[in-house]
């Protein structure tokens, strides 16, 4: 971890106030990493820290300890905007670019407090002071991990930050599916079990507590909204806001439903569309060599990971997705190799 020193030095002084920061649209990911490091400065004996989230993170994360802490900016816009004024230090976390906060990002930029980026995503912007970006790493969680133990050693993880980052690191591989063919994320979630924390526990507190209604918006995506493209090996799902409304919509409730498309026979290539007031929400998710990470940042106006990446579209739902059909039938050219590296097989 390079500038390792100079953060060190950083973190030295106990009376600054210390501002972490996660991106719009909070998944388990950003929510278990930036509370996990909330906890490690609390205990490191800062007394000022916050954290603040864009807008409302997903229900079934609200047993995260002291999530109830997170300020979130869209419902407190007066406070949220001191907090960012008077932070004395800025940890960014799981996003590479500030405009991925939306509606806090003008402050964030304006602000003279040194940032520190910590996140998997590739190729991060030039908005950081600090920059500590792992694109093998299966999620930020996993480099809060690294982080704190990089400071002060296995010891300053406590139970509840295991509890913390274990979320993360199991919410952002879809329960250890993918993005973890890495040793390491196993070595790491073993120390994390270690210091005494129930997985078994955490893993139906984030999967088995689903309302009525997501069930039911499930089955409506699959018996309903699912659609598949054979001659692109690629499968998606549409949401109108109709039927959001609907089904009692809540933040988190299309969580995963992308990677239905994938459990099909022959299907490589997944997405979902969700209508929103002002754009078309888009998830993808791939398998193989299918980088969907370029697919969001050429054709959606968005980016991600070679295997799961999201975007939007500025569109009707017939007209995205006519675009996105458009799309397909241009890069399937070649066998797909506009968005891979090596070539494309089922």
């Amino acid at each position: 971890m390079n500038n390792l020193q100079s953060l060190r030095e950083l973190l030295s002084d106990k009376s600054k106030k210390i501002l972490i920061v996660s991106h719009v649209n909070p998944d388990g990911d950003a929510i278990g990493s930036s509370i996990g490091l909330y906890h490690y400065l609390r205990n490191s004996s800062f007394e000022n820290v916050n954290v603040i989230s864009p807008n409302a993170f997903p229900s079934f994360l609200e047993w995260i300890p002291e999530s109830e802490t997170i300020i979130i900016a869209q419902n407190n816009t007066k406070l949220s905007g001191k907090i960012i004024k008077e932070a004395d230090l800025i940890f960014c976390l799981d996003f590479n670019d500030i405009a991925r906060t939306e509606d806090i990002a003008s402050r964030l930029k304006k602000t003279g407090a040194p940032k520190i980026l910590i996140d998997h995503h590739p190729d991060p912007r030039p908005h950081f002071d600090y920059v500590y970006s792992d694109v093998e790493s299966s999620s930020t969680a996993e480099m809060i991990y690294e982080f704190i133990v990089s400071l002060e050693g296995n010891n300053a993880i406590s139970k509840t930050i295991a509890e913390c980052l274990y979320a993360g690191i199991i919410t952002d591989t879809g329960s250890l599916s993918f993005g973890c063919n890495n040793p390491r994320t196993y070595y790491i979630l073993a120390h994390l079990m270690e210091t005494g924390i129930d997985g078994e526990k955490i893993h139906r507190l984030i999967y088995d507590t689903y309302s009525e209604e997501r069930m039911r918006l499930l089955g409506h995506c699959l018996s309903q909204r699912l659609k598949v493209l054979p001659q692109y090996q690629t499968a998606f799902i549409f949401l109108t806001s109709q039927d959001l409304k609907e089904f009692n919509y809540k933040d988190g409730d299309t969580e995963g439903v992308v990677n239905y498309g994938l459990s099909i026979k022959g299907i490589f290539l997944a997405a979902i569309f969700i209508e929103r007031k002002e754009n078309i929400k888009i998830s993808f998710r791939s398998e193989g060599n299918l980088d969907v990470n370029i697919l969001a940042r050429k054709y959606f106006n968005g980016g991600g990971h070679k295997n799961a990446a999201g975007g939007n579209y500025k569109d009707s739902m017939e007209g995205t997705i006519k675009y996105f059909e458009s799309v397909l039938k241009d890069v399937s050219k070649d066998n797909f190799k506009a968005l891979q590296g090596l070539e494309y097989n089922s």
